[in-house]
């Protein structure tokens, strides 16, 4: 879903383009004068969903950074109308309000402040839009939400996953694209793969509730990864190298200063995650732990011996 094409306005276009671009459709596209015409219905949701991202300063940003794919992995239908009052919206533009209908699914907070949009958007509730309550609707399916375990792998290449899952007591298989540098809790959408419609509306969407499987090796802290490394107490006091390979298998030679701490980090700049689908990658950070061996040798047990009695 292109935005810029929806409302007819080029990239460029000003704030006050965009508005009078929007006011112009929602006029011609508005239920009350479109009683019962299913496509009118649907073009109205689209330009409310357009002018909802590119009214909004930040969700423009992100949406012209992304792009429309990658701005739909990002956010949900819940983020993109958060803020959007549609009833006083319109009533700006000097139209009626649009009523949220009777709320009947499990979807039943607010959205908009001022409209229901899950139930005016199909999502258990029927949309009367002026015509005296009579003109019914077909109510889209319900929304379905799933957790998705994704590796640090995936979260560094991105990936493209055949998943299973059971759908009106049956098995689908389902493929989703998951995009570089996905972050814990985000949702992927995909649409019209929920529930499906009681009276032959549209299906709901489904919803992927990403989690971060746990790595043997690395943390993630934020877009950067950590990386524990055992050092001798020798190394410590000295100074010396450690070897590390980073998550997609490079290998390095770190160099640790003389008299490093337990749980001194070395940076190694542009090795971590990347930011978001597009973003520059983090850091990876070495993070040193002084090894201390379990058992030691007579000879070993002399020598720390000797360190002690000089102060170490």
């Amino acid at each position: 879903m292109e935005y810029y094409d929806i409302l007819g306005v080029a990239k460029s276009a000003t704030a006050d383009e965009i508005k009078k671009a929007y006011r112009k459709l929602a006029l011609k596209y508005h239920p009350d004068k479109n009683c019962g015409d299913k496509a009118a219905e649907e073009k109205f949701k689209e330009i409310n969903e357009a002018y909802a991202v590119l009214s909004d300063p930040v969700k423009k940003q992100q949406y012209d950074t992304y792009g429309s794919s990658n701005f739909h992995q990002r956010y949900s239908q819940e983020d993109i109308f958060r803020n959007f009052d549609l009833n006083d919206i319109l009533r700006q533009f000097g139209f009626g309000g649009v009523n949220g209908g009777r709320q009947t699914g499990g979807y039943g907070h607010n959205m908009g402040g001022g409209v229901n949009f899950n139930s005016f958007f199909g999502q258990g509730g029927n949309m009367h839009g002026g015509c005296g309550g009579g003109c019914q609707q077909p109510e889209k399916g319900l929304d379905m939400t799933y957790q998705l375990t994704v590796t640090l792998d995936e979260v560094l290449h991105g990936a493209d996953r055949s998943i299973s899952l059971r759908k009106n007591g049956q098995p689908q298989q389902v493929s989703v694209k998951i995009p570089k540098g996905i972050e814990e809790g985000k949702k992927l959408r995909l649409k019209g793969k929920g529930g499906e419609s009681r009276n032959g509306g549209p299906p709901g969407d489904l919803y992927l509730k990403v989690e971060i499987a746990e790595h043997p090796n690395f943390k993630r802290e934020g877009d950067n990864l950590v990386l524990e490394q055992l050092m001798s107490f020798s190394d410590a006091c000295l100074g010396g190298k450690v070897e590390v390979e980073t998550l997609d298998g490079k290998k390095f030679s770190v160099t640790v200063p003389s008299g490093s701490v337990n749980g001194a980090r070395l940076r190694i700049r542009g090795h971590g995650l990347p930011a978001g689908p597009l973003g520059e990658r983090g850091d990876l950070y070495v993070k040193l732990a002084v090894k201390v061996p379990a058992e030691l040798s007579d000879e070993q047990r002399e020598l720390v011996s000797r360190l002690r009695e000089c102060g170490l």
